[in-house]
């Protein structure tokens, strides 16, 4: 379900009250948490959290006048849904997340490459987004992004 807003506040103002208080606290644990040069902006229809053109020039390989994006969260239809690039990036992270997930919540992980699906908005681990969204500087990822790149090319 994309947004059509245009900035982040009406982004959010959009969002359904029965899921707005999980939604913005998930977006105040990756604010929180993420590592400085990581922006806000929205991104594909929501918000993303990307690696602004000022740090890498270069932009995404998809659509160079975009930014590098790394993490999104979006209200779908049916779930809030969280976007982590890392962990389709890093195998190693996938393994690390799915592994510490169950000591955080009792539900079943709802997980594609890189998107986790939360249905109980009341069982959103807070704690474990916040030491994911800790895990990778904007360093990091521009090195992995490169390294990926490079070699599908």
């Amino acid at each position: 379900m994309q947004s059509n807003a245009t900035t982040v506040s009406a982004y959010l103002e959009e969002i359904p009250e029965e899921r707005k208080y999980a939604f913005l606290k998930l977006r105040d644990t990756i604010l929180t948490n993420i590592p400085k040069g990581f922006s806000e902006q929205l991104s594909y229809g929501s918000l993303g959290y990307v690696v602004p053109h000022s740090i890498y020039q270069q932009g995404y390989h998809c659509n160079p006048k975009l930014p590098l994006p790394f993490i999104s969260i979006a209200s779908q239809k049916h779930f809030i849904a969280l976007y982590h690039m890392g962990i389709y990036a890093d195998p190693e992270l996938l393994h690390w997340f799915v592994a510490e997930y169950p000591k955080y919540s009792s539900q079943k992980l709802d997980m594609g490459k890189s998107c986790i699906r939360f249905k109980k908005f009341d069982q959103i681990p807070f704690d474990l987004i916040a030491q994911l969204s800790r895990k990778i500087t904007v360093k990091q990822w521009i090195n992995r992004y490169e390294t990926l790149i490079n070699k599908s090319k």
